[in-house]
């Protein structure tokens, strides 16, 4: 009886904090993907199962804030596809071989992971914005090469981790592609879309995923994305940001005391 009670209890906690994840980033255009995981094994999933999990939400916010995009005329497809086979192969890779990693290696990467998404996060409160501009029209074959190598990259952290990728992609688009923010994060989620579908089918080679969990979470996770998105906040974006930045580092923290 105290084993259900544990399960109901942990299951409650679940459904509560992954809804005001999506929540809250759903606010500003993001799925919550570099968060879920790492939340899931704070609350005692296993490494596995959290991470398999996370791929699925990361699927579904990527698909539905995706087609908003897609309606707003705001996804390159073109430049899109160009990421696909690398991190395609690479998340299929990852997610395969998360089953045969050290689970405190797993973690270690996580607890990096999130310092270093939390300190991007937190930075962006003093970055100055900047005129956005056109998609450029073509892309040198060196820039091809480029992409599809860090694909490949991003691919394999998102398989292994179960995060999205997002944290990775907009930056490069924006920076080394030089796209406008709107269209590199229309494209993210396209590609993200792919990622975790490809991370996905790699891990359910290798392990049974929990469907009852990633069903239930699946829920609360459209519901409170779109919820998240109808709702706007007098706060601003940038101290949303950096506040998340912020409780990356807390449960980079918490992690950190469970490995030590």
């Amino acid at each position: 009886m105290l084993n259900n009670m544990d399960i109901n209890t942990t299951l409650l906690l679940t459904i509560f904090f992954v809804f005001v994840i999506s929540f809250i980033f759903s606010m500003f255009g993001q799925g919550g993907g570099s968060i879920y995981s790492p939340l899931l094994i704070l609350l005692g999933y296993q490494v596995l199962l959290s991470t398999s999990t996370s791929l699925v939400l990361n699927l579904i916010t990527s698909l539905s804030a995706g087609y908003i995009f897609y309606r707003n005329k705001m996804i390159d497809f073109k430049t899109s596809f160009i990421f696909m086979p690398g991190i395609c192969v690479g998340a299929f890779i990852g997610g395969a071989l998360a089953k045969f990693v050290n689970t405190k290696f797993l973690l270690w990467l996580f607890v990096f992971f999130l310092v270093g998404v939390g300190a991007r996060m937190v930075y962006t409160y003093w970055e100055k914005g900047k005129v956005e501009e056109k998609p450029p029209q073509s892309l040198s074959i060196a820039m091809y090469a480029l992409i599809a190598f860090f694909g490949f990259a991003v691919g394999i952290i998102s398989g292994l981790l179960g995060v999205g990728g997002g944290i990775f992609i907009v930056p490069f688009m924006v920076y080394v592609c030089k796209y406008p923010t709107k269209f590199a994060a229309g494209a993210s989620h396209l590609i993200i879309s792919f990622s975790a579908l490809s991370g996905i089918i790699g891990h359910a080679a290798v392990h049974r995923l929990d469907i009852p969990l990633i069903l239930i979470t699946g829920v609360t996770v459209l519901i409170g994305g779109n919820l998240g998105a109808r709702v706007s906040m007098k706060v601003h974006t940038k101290m949303i940001r950096a506040g998340l930045g912020l409780l990356m580092w807390a449960l980079a923290a918490q992690l950190l005391a469970k490995l030590l």
